[in-house]
Parts: C-alpha cells; sequence; structure tokens
C-alpha cells in the first residue's frame, strides 16, 4: 500500500476540480494507494505547512501544484532532498530538485493566444491582458509568451496589464476599455475572459472587442462553451494533466520507467474547431459514464463469481475428486467470462443491458440454488469414503510401532479429512433446515455451565494472545431448554469469528443475562475487533455472504446456519458492529418448554459436558489465517533427516553443490535471494548455503533477514562469495553468519564446514538439557522417539529467549496436534510440558549465571522471563539459591 499526498494550491476554480476528478478517476484503478489530498486556499504560508504536515504522515510520493514560485521552491526542494519523491503539476518552481513535471507550457500557451491574437488583429491594434496572482510562475510564462508574439508587431499596442487575484474586470476598468480604443482583451483564463465579455456587453461594445481566454474546459460553462456561444473569440486549451500525474506516480512508486518532463499538449480552440471538440469531449463524457456504469456490472459478476466457486475450492483442495468440481468451476468461469464479455461490447445499449442483467440474475440464483442441491447430494456421497478413510487412519495413528514422520504424515491427512467432514456436515444440517428435516432434540441444561464449557477451549488462545476473555453473569445457573449439539455449533462460531477478527490485546466478553419480564435468555458475544459496515452487517446473516474484510473469509455458511438454528428453537439473533470499534451479537432464546413441541423434547438426561467436537485442531481451523499444517509441502524421494537449503545464481555452482550434498543431506535450492527467503520460512532448514551477490535480494540481506526473525534466528548460515577482502568478510559476519567461505573453495573444506557447524549446534543444543534429570533423560529408548525429543528440544531452545512463546507454538512446529504433544512428551519423559520448559530455562539460565557478566535482570529476559523477582524466586525453588547467590559461590 503505498500513500501520496496532493497538495493543491486552490480548488474553487472548474480547472482544478477537472484536475482532481481526473486524478480520482485514475485512482480507481488501483486499489494499493492511499490518497491524502488537501487544498491551500491561494496561500503560500498554508501550503507550506501542509506540506510539512503530509511529510510526518509519512507519505511515499508528494504531488503538488505550487501557489508561488518563490515560497514554495525552498519547500518542495526539502521534501525531495529528504528522499520523497516529487510530482510537480502545472506550476513549476525555480529549482530542478524533483522527480517528475507534469504540466503544459505555459511560456507556449502564451505564444499561442499571442499568435492568434495577431490574427485577429491582423497585425494592428490595442491590447490589454488581465492576469491572476502576479507572483505565480503560470502568470509570469504566459506573460512571456504573449509578449515575445506581439513585440514583433509594432502596430500592436500592449496598452495595460491588470493584476488582481480577484474578479479583474470591475466598473473602474469601464473607463480603460472606452479611453483606449481597446481592440484585443488578452484574459489569462476563461472565466477573467467571460467577465470581460459582460463589462464589454455593459457598455455596448462586446462585438468590437476580440476576447482571447486560457483552460478550454469542456465542463458546462467551461472554455469551449464560451467559444460555442460566442462570449469569447477563442481559448487556448490548457489541459490538468490530472491522469498523468497519478499514471506517472504509480511508474515511480512501482520503480516503472517515467520521464521526468512530461510537457501536455495545447492548441488554440475557436470557432472554427470548437463545434467538433465539443461533440469529442461530449462523446468521450459517455463513454466514460458507459465504462463505470459497465465496470460496476462486472464487479458485481465477479462478487457472484467468488461466491460461487469458494465452497469449489474447500472441498477440491483434500479430496481425490478434485477435478470433478475443476470441470464445474471452469464451466461456470466460462459462462461468466461470457457474461462479462457481452456486458463488454454492449456499452451503447445501456438500457437493454439493465433488463438483460436483472434476467441474468434470476439465472444465477437458479443456478446457484441448483448447485447446492448438487453439492448436497454429493455431500451424501462423501461421507462413506469419508468414514473409510479415517477408519484406518485411526487403526494406523494407534500402531505404536509405525514411524514418526508417517505418523506425521497420517495425523495431516486425518486433519484434513476431519475438516472436509466438518464442512459436508455443516452443509448437510443447512439444507436438512431448508428441507425442514432438522429436528431439535432439547433438553433441560444449565445454561451458564454450557457456555463456561466452551469459553475453555478459548481460554489457552486468549492467554497465548493476551485477549481479555471472560465469561460474565450474575447468574449463577440459568436452567434452559435447548438442543445443546445446535446451540454449541451456534457459541463456537460466533466465538470463533470474534477471536479471528479480534487483534492481539484485544477484548472478547460473553454476556449472559435472565430477563424474568420477558422470560428470556440473552447472550451477548462482544469484541473490539474489526467491525462491520452498515452494509455488512446487514446481510451477514445471508447465505455465502462473505464480506471483504481484510483476508480472513470462511465458507460463507456459519452465520446463515446459526441463524436458522437459533430460529429452531424460536430464537433470534442479531447484530450491532461499528467498522474499526467491534461487534456484538445478540442471541435471544425463550426460557422453559412449552413452545417446543413433544417431539422436540427428549427425554435423555441433561448435558454436563457436550463440547467434545470443538477439539484444538477445529480452533486452530478457525483463528488461523493462514494454516502452515495445510500450506506445509513435502519435498519427496528422500528420508534424509538434514535439509540444506542452497540459494546461488550460477546455474552449474547450484546444480554442483545440489547433486554433491544431496548425497548426505535433503536439499531445496533456488537461485533468487527473494525465493530463498521465502523458501527459508516455508522449510525452516537445518542449515542454509548462500552466495552474497544474487539477484532480488544479497546474501547479506538474507542473513540479516533471516538471523532476526524469531523463526528462522536458530538456522546456520554459510555465505560463500567471491569477495576476498578482509572488510567484506567482516561485513559478512557482522551479519551473523555461522560462516564465510570465499571462491574458489574445496568441496570436501565445506562438507567439513557444514558438519562442523550442524555438529556444534546439536552440542548447544544438548547443553541446554544435559542436566535434566538422568531418570528423564534415559526414559528414551528409541531412535525415532530421540530424533522427536531432539526436534522438541529444538523448537524450544529457538524460542526460549521469547516471552510470547507459548505451546501452541510447539505443536504447530512439530506438525502435531496439543493432545498427542501433552501425550508424547508424558509418555517419553514423564514430565509435563511447562516443566519441561521451565526447567530448560533454569539449565540455561544456570549456564549463563557462570559464563556470562550479566544482569541478574538480563538473564531472566534472555530466558523468557518477563519479571526479574518472579525468576528469582522459581531458581531458588528448583535450585535452593537465589541467582545472586548461586552467582557469587
Amino acid at each position: 500500500m503505498y500513500t501520496i499526498g496532493f497538495s493543491q494550491c486552490v480548488d474553487g476554480d472548474l480547472w482544478r476540480k477537472t484536475m482532481l476528478e481526473e486524478m480520482k478517476r485514475e485512482l480507481s484503478f488501483h486499489d494499493n494507494i492511499h490518497f491524502i489530498y488537501v487544498n491551500a486556499d491561494a496561500n503560500s504560508e498554508k501550503q507550506i505547512r501542509q506540506i510539512k504536515e503530509l511529510v510526518k504522515q509519512k507519505i511515499d510520493l508528494l504531488i503538488v501544484s505550487p501557489n508561488e514560485v518563490q515560497p514554495l521552491s525552498k519547500c518542495i526542494q526539502e521534501v525531495y532532498d529528504a528522499g520523497i519523491p516529487v510530482v510537480v503539476v502545472d506550476r513549476r518552481t525555480d529549482s530542478k530538485k524533483y522527480t517528475a513535471f507534469i504540466g503544459a507550457s505555459n511560456y507556449e500557451v502564451g505564444e499561442n493566444a499571442g499568435r492568434y491574437a495577431v490574427s485577429l488583429l491582423k497585425g494592428k491594434g490595442n491590447i490589454i491582458e488581465a492576469t491572476g496572482l502576479p507572483n505565480a510562475s503560470p502568470v509570469i510564462d504566459r506573460h512571456n509568451g504573449f509578449m515575445n508574439v506581439i513585440s514583433q508587431y509594432p502596430n500592436i499596442h500592449y496598452i495595460k496589464k491588470i493584476d488582481d487575484n480577484s474578479r479583474p474586470f470591475n466598473q473602474v476598468e469601464e473607463k480603460t476599455l472606452r479611453e483606449n480604443a481597446i481592440d484585443l482583451i488578452f484574459a489569462q483564463n476563461d472565466f477573467m475572459a467571460f467577465d470581460a465579455y459582460n463589462i464589454c456587453k455593459k457598455i455596448g461594445i462586446e462585438n468590437k472587442i476580440k476576447i482571447i481566454g486560457i483552460d478550454g474546459l469542456a465542463a458546462d460553462g467551461g472554455g469551449i462553451d464560451m467559444v460555442a456561444n460566442h462570449y469569447i473569440n477563442g481559448t487556448v486549451l490548457y489541459p490538468t494533466g490530472g491522469q498523468e500525474a497519478i499514471l506517472t506516480a504509480f511508474n515511480i512508486l512501482e520503480g516503472n520507467p517515467f520521464k521526468k518532463e512530461n510537457q501536455l499538449f495545447t492548441t488554440i480552440i475557436d470557432s472554427n474547431n470548437v463545434r467538433i471538440l465539443k461533440l469529442q469531449y461530449q462523446k468521450l463524457i459517455d463513454q466514460q459514464k458507459s465504462i463505470d456504469r459497465s465496470q460496476q456490472k462486472i464487479e458485481q459478476q465477479e462478487i457472484i463469481t467468488r461466491n460461487q466457486t469458494n465452497i469449489i475450492y474447500a472441498i477440491s483442495v483434500s479430496l481425490a475428486l478434485a477435478i470433478i468440481f475443476g470441470f464445474t468451476l471452469f464451466y461456470y468461469l466460462r459462462q461468466n467470462k461470457k457474461i462479462n464479455q457481452q456486458l463488454a461490447s454492449q456499452n451503447e445499449e445501456i438500457k437493454s443491458q439493465r433488463n438483460q442483467l436483472l434476467e441474468l440474475g434470476k439465472k444465477a440464483q437458479e443456478a446457484s440454488d441448483a448447485k447446492i442441491n448438487f453439492f448436497t447430494n454429493m455431500s451424501h456421497e462423501f461421507r462413506t469414503p469419508l468414514t473409510l478413510i479415517l477408519g484406518p487412519l485411526d487403526e494406523l495413528l494407534n500402531n505404536a510401532k509405525i514411524h514418526f514422520t508417517e505418523k506425521k504424515q497420517l495425523t495431516l491427512i486425518q486433519k484434513n479429512a476431519a475438516r472436509l467432514l466438518r464442512l459436508i456436515n455443516q452443509l448437510m444440517d443447512f439444507r436438512k433446515i431448508e428441507a425442514s428435516r432438522m429436528q431439535l432434540k432439547v433438553t433441560e441444561n444449565d445454561m451458564v455451565a454450557f457456555i463456561e464449557d466452551i469459553a475453555e477451549s478459548f481460554y489457552p488462545l486468549s492467554k497465548k494472545r493476551n485477549i481479555d476473555f471472560r465469561v460474565i453473569t450474575t447468574e449463577r445457573v440459568i436452567v434452559s431448554w435447548f438442543d445443546a449439539s445446535m446451540l454449541d455449533k451456534v457459541i463456537f462460531n460466533l466465538l470463533s469469528n470474534a477471536f479471528k477478527f479480534t487483534g492481539d490485546n484485544g477484548l472478547i466478553h460473553i454476556t449472559l443475562e435472565k430477563n424474568n419480564l420477558t422470560n428470556h435468555v440473552t447472550i451477548m458475544v462482544e469484541d473490539n475487533g474489526i467491525g462491520m459496515t452498515p452494509d455488512v452487517a446487514e446481510h451477514v446473516f445471508e447465505l455465502f455472504y462473505q464480506a471483504n474484510i481484510i483476508d480472513r473469509q470462511g465458507s460463507g455458511l456459519g452465520l446463515s446456519l446459526s441463524k436458522e438454528l437459533i430460529h429452531l428453537h424460536h430464537g433470534s439473533i442479531t447484530v450491532k458492529s461499528q467498522q474499526w470499534k467491534g461487534t456484538t451479537f445478540f442471541i435471544h432464546i425463550p426460557l422453559g418448554k412449552d413452545h417446543f413441541t413433544q417431539e422436540e423434547i427428549s427425554s435423555g438426561a441433561p448435558l454436563a459436558f457436550i463440547n467434545q467436537f470443538n477439539e484444538y485442531s477445529q480452533l486452530n481451523d478457525i483463528v488461523a489465517t493462514k494454516e502452515t499444517d495445510d500450506q506445509e509441502e513435502k519435498i519427496p524421494g528422500t528420508d534424509l533427516q538434514k535439509t540444506i537449503l542452497v540459494i546461488e545464481d550460477n546455474t552449474d555452482l547450484n546444480e554442483f553443490l545440489t547433486e554433491k550434498l544431496g548425497v548426505n543431506f535433503q536439499i531445496i535450492h533456488t537461485e533468487n535471494g527473494i525465493n530463498g527467503i521465502q523458501l527459508a520460512y516455508d522449510y525452516i532448514p537445518d542449515l542454509i548455503i548462500s552466495d552474497i551477490i544474487l539477484p532480488g535480494k544479497d546474501g547479506l540481506y538474507i542473513a540479516a533477514t533471516l538471523k532476526n526473525d524469531i523463526k528462522t534466528s536458530h538456522i546456520p548460515i554459510i555465505l560463500l562469495t567471491a569477495k576476498t577482502e578482509l572488510q567484506q568478510q567482516i561485513e559478512g559476519m557482522r551479519t551473523n553468519a555461522d560462516a564465510y567461505i570465499t571462491k574458489p573453495f574445496n568441496y570436501n573444506y565445506l562438507l567439513e564446514t557444514i558438519n562442523s557447524v550442524l555438529k556444534n549446534r546439536e552440542i548447544m543444543r544438548e547443553h541446554y538439557t544435559a542436566e535434566l534429570s538422568t531418570e528423564t533423560k534415559n526414559i528414551v529408548p528409541q531412535k525415532l522417539d530421540r530424533k522427536f525429543i531432539n526436534d522438541f528440544n529444538a523448537v524450544i531452545e529457538a524460542n526460549i529467549s521469547n516471552e510470547q512463546f507459548t505451546i501452541e507454538d510447539i505443536y504447530n512446529s512439530l506438525g502435531i496436534s496439543r493432545i498427542q504433544l501433552y501425550r508424547k512428551v508424558k509418555a517419553l519423559l514423564n514430565i509435563n510440558v511447562n516443566d519441561y520448559i521451565l526447567n530448560m530455562s533454569l539449565q540455561k539460565a544456570r549456564h549463563l549465571l557462570k559464563e556470562k557478566e550479566l544482569s541478574v535482570s538480563e538473564i531472566a529476559f534472555k530466558v523468557g522471563f518477563s519479571s526479574a523477582s518472579y525468576f528469582s524466586t522459581v531458581f531458588k525453588n528448583k535450585f535452593g539459591l537465589t541467582p545472586k547467590e548461586f552467582k557469587e559461590k
């Protein structure tokens, strides 16, 4: 996202309003630009203050139309010297320190006016000139250009120049027109020219005096209209350059080629060409309106297309039958493409298009209904194969002899199969409601205990993200009749959305209120997240409706299904939201059971615990903006345990290292620095070998970026380069690289360096766990289990100084669920995960107290404690001495 500031000297006249409209029209094609507009009201001091304020707002580029040359030149130069690109429009400064200039040559405008004046006067006559602000560069340049031409004709006499920033012609100038036998008036804009015409008409000489203006705007009441109505004899076209300014600014920001000097075309408009120009402008306006309307229709169709294809994409990514849905999607895309082409080719038939679009909307609704029915039928067919997938998976995962890496893959399959089953169940639930086949089975339950039970699953996440999450009620018990399985889906969906759209350090409250007057219980789910606009809130319960709220969209079923489930309970659900301030959902459910039919009331006992479906894997599905488990790519064809990322732009050397190192290691390789950084984030290799001189980003940037990121700071980096000077090697090591090898290098030396760096990393890792109890260490009997513990230790070691580090980070890194992590660690080490992390932190702290000259507070922060006093208490409980006593001893 780029921020562009535009400082306009004044915006009261039609010409500058036209410039701003052109800019806004061009900005509509660039959705990655934030545009800030300020108007100086023809005050140079005010414009300087506004420009400085724009700089404080950290704009990426400044567009400026200077009010006056002298006061603004220094200010614009300071902005340019500060490294901010500057595009000057319309008026020049007396400095060349700007990035680009957009505008017609005012000197040329003056010359065109002069030549036209000579033509009208046939080489003789008296002229007066009307100008605006005398110190503005356009006024000066236009006057000089005009005088350069007429000075060549001795029979043409320049009588007077009227300098007035307001309307120049008034009662005083009538005397000038009467006494000097004026033959022609040259006005520096069309509105001054029109004022001159009115004065001449008032004194009855409008047919004797020739009038020339400047601007030639095609808008109503502009210069072209004045020429067409014979108010003035002619006007000099002076383009605004609004569109060109935005295009040039975008090219500068994107690093595309651009011209520094952009001179716009100017010409004379008089009775000879005014009719055809007016027709052309009107045609352009009509075409632009048609294009705008067509674009709106196309955008509507694109929204419909996206909504129709989302459900297809969600199923196809996890199922072998994706090709069937791919063909279906391809069919719909082709149909919509034909519609878009049809809309684009019918710009001249807008009235008939409207009727066609209404008919098309009806067909789209029918197609949507047919598609949902198709998906429902297919969903029934999916349940049997999904059962056959999940059943054998459970047996395989419970097999103690299965290899850890295979178990991780099977767990990933199980997780995505379960996710697919949840999507199918959700779609089937909705279709059951539509077909009136979903039957309530209500039981008498404690609503307070029910809500607190659901909230329990979200407390770890709220703690990790420092969200104020709580259940608020004045009632200890609220006895209510409801279908626990259905209401569980509703509450869980609302909480999931709240966590999805609420940032860290936010607020999420569930409030329960019992209203004895209306005999209702009210459940409020409140957050202070990003909120919704009124339009989004109005449609949020509609089926498949997805608002453009950042990059966090779901299937479009959740809230629509929730509404239907609440209606089955004879209740209501509403929403109150304000964008960027938060959202509150209100659920009202009647108390008692009289409103339910006898078939809807279950004879079963009240449910003490129903939140069985809300496993942590589901919670991760909802709160994560981007699921790393699903997007993690596996490298086929190898079982090697160590992974090396090779970043080398020389193709031959890249292939050589890949082939040679591939004997002993698993290799990922690329020839581009930007790709290398992305691969490091995607795969988290055990070691990186990178050249320094690379396309995209160089090796020094790669090393500095990865070493300063908590996710990759633990990865050893070996830099390869042809730079052999000592100072260059020092610069390489300042990036915290682990080794610096110059070209040409010996492969055996490189291999031994790799082995040494990896071995030292293992020794350091063992060091922090060496002092754990021998009972804990000796419990690990097998090679695969030892590998699991080593990987487990590596994750903790890489994040041990991060006080925001949580257990969720561990199981996401290892690719297993939270419950599997707890069970595995308990089974192998006979210790829970929190105690194990605490032991490693204290062992590292003890090592730092022995070896490093650091204060107790510094060591506390390095091992992940946010409070030095708490660290001292825990350390003393573990070792019998305070950190200070231990250090002195």
